[in-house]
C-alpha cells in the first residue's frame, strides 16, 4: 500500500514537473514573441501619419473578358504643363504607368509610387479580381491567364493608345507575363517598357524552398505541392498567417515580406490588406501561382525591362530575378539592398528613382532611334 502510494506520488511529481516545464517553455515562448514584437515596433516609423490606405484619383468599374468587374483608379498629373516633354524630344507624349499589385494586396500597395509619379505622369492602378474593391471572379477563374486578360481589359479602357509602362510586383509581375503570353503584339506598340519587381516566372514553390538554402528543403517539394493543392489546407494556412492574432500576423508579415528596418506602419498595412483577402484568393490564386510556368512569355517582352530584386527577399530572391533577366530580350537587373519582398514600400524613394530613370531612359532611347 505504501509502495503504491509512493509510486503514485512519484508519478504526480513527474506530471507536476512536466506541467511546470511546459508552462515555463510556454512563458518563454510568449516572452520571446513579445520581445520580438517590441524590437520590431521600436524601429523608427517613417510611415507614421501616411495615409497608406488612400485610394487615389477617381474610381471606375471595368468589365473584364468573363464579366468580372474590376476597380480601376486613374490619377492624372498635378498640372498639364508638367506632363509635357517629360521624356523624349519636344512633343513626345509621356507614358502612362500601369501598376499591378501583389498577392492578397490591393492598389494601395503602390501608395508611394502614384504619389510621386503622378506629379508628372498619368497613373492607372487597379485591384486584381477578388482583391480590394474588385469583384470575385464571375466564373470562378482565378488563373494567371485570367489576370493577364484583366490587364488587357484595363489597358483597353484606360490606356487605349499608349505609350504605357507596366509595373508589376510579385503576383502583378506574373500577371504582366501572362498578358505577354497571350498578347505579344502589345509589346513595342502600346506597351513600351516593363518593370518586374520581386517576382518570378516559373516554379515559385521551388524558388521559395530553394531559398532556404538546403537540399532538405528541396526534398520537401512534393509534400509542399500536395499541401498547397488542397484548398482546405490552403485555408488553414491563411488562418495561421492572418488569423492568429495581430502580433503573430505582424511577425509573419515582417519575416516574409520585409527587411529588419521596415517601418511598423508599412507592415501593419500589408497585414490589414491581406487579412481582408477572401478565401478563394488564398486557395485558387495561390495554386495558380505555384503551378505557373511563364518562362516562355519572357521572350515576348521585346521592350526594355527593368527587373528589380531585393537582397533580403525570401519569397522571390535575386537568383530568380537574374534567371528572368537572362531570358528577357532587353533587360537589366537592379538589386536593392536591405529590403525584403515589398521593396516598393520599404525602399520607396530608391524604387521610385529607379523606375522613373528607367522609363525616361527607355522611352528616350526609343525616340532617338525613331528620329535617327
Amino acid at each position: 500500500m505504501t509502495a503504491g502510494r509512493t509510486g503514485r506520488g512519484r508519478t504526480a511529481r513527474r506530471v507536476a514537473i512536466a506541467a511546470a516545464g511546459i508552462g515555463v517553455a510556454a512563458a518563454a515562448t510568449v516572452a520571446a514573441e513579445r520581445a520580438l514584437i517590441r524590437r520590431a515596433r521600436s524601429v523608427p516609423d517613417v510611415a507614421r501619419g501616411e495615409a497608406l490606405d488612400e485610394r487615389p484619383g477617381r474610381e471606375s468599374r471595368v468589365r473584364s473578358f468573363d464579366g468580372t468587374e474590376l476597380a480601376v483608379n486613374v490619377v492624372e498629373p498635378d498640372g498639364a504643363e508638367l506632363a509635357v516633354n517629360v521624356v523624349g524630344p519636344d512633343g513626345t507624349k509621356p507614358p502612362t504607368f500601369v501598376f499591378c499589385h501583389g498577392f492578397t494586396l490591393d492598389m494601395t500597395a503602390w501608395h508611394y509610387q502614384w504619389k510621386h509619379l503622378s506629379r508628372s505622369h498619368r497613373c492607372v492602378l487597379f485591384d486584381h479580381r477578388g482583391h480590394g474593391r474588385s469583384a470575385p471572379a464571375a466564373g470562378g477563374d482565378y488563373s494567371l491567364q485570367a489576370l493577364g486578360h484583366d490587364l488587357k481589359s484595363v489597358l483597353d479602357a484606360s490606356v487605349p493608345e499608349g505609350p504605357a509602362v507596366l509595373v508589376g510586383h510579385s503576383l502583378g509581375g506574373m500577371a504582366v507575363l501572362a498578358f505577354a503570353a497571350e498578347h505579344p503584339e502589345e509589346f513595342g506598340d502600346r506597351v513600351r517598357a516593363v518593370v518586374l519587381a520581386n517576382t518570378a516566372a516559373a516554379d515559385l514553390l521551388r524558388v521559395v524552398l530553394g531559398n532556404l538554402g538546403s537540399k532538405t528543403a528541396l526534398s520537401l517539394l512534393p509534400a509542399a505541392r500536395r499541401f498547397v493543392s488542397d484548398p482546405r489546407r490552403a485555408y488553414r494556412l491563411r488562418s495561421r498567417l492572418v488569423g492568429g492574432g495581430a502580433d503573430l500576423a505582424f511577425l509573419i508579415a515582417r519575416a516574409t515580406n520585409f527587411g529588419p528596418s521596415a517601418a511598423p506602419s508599412m507592415i501593419d498595412h500589408v497585414v490589414s490588406i491581406s487579412a481582408r483577402a477572401p478565401v478563394e484568393v488564398w486557395t485558387d490564386v495561390m495554386a495558380s501561382m505555384l503551378e505557373m510556368d511563364l518562362g516562355h512569355a519572357l521572350e515576348h517582352v521585346r521592350v526594355p525591362a527593368l527587373v528589380v530584386a531585393s537582397d533580403l527577399d525570401r519569397l522571390t530572391p535575386p537568383a530568380s530575378a537574374r534567371a528572368m533577366a537572362a531570358k528577357l530580350p532587353r533587360a537589366r537587373v537592379v538589386e536593392i539592398e536591405g529590403a525584403g519582398h515589398c521593396a516598393m514600400l520599404e525602399r520607396h524613394e530608391e524604387f521610385n528613382r529607379l523606375v522613373e530613370e528607367f522609363a525616361n531612359e527607355a522611352l528616350g532611347a526609343e525616340q532617338e532611334t525613331v528620329t535617327a
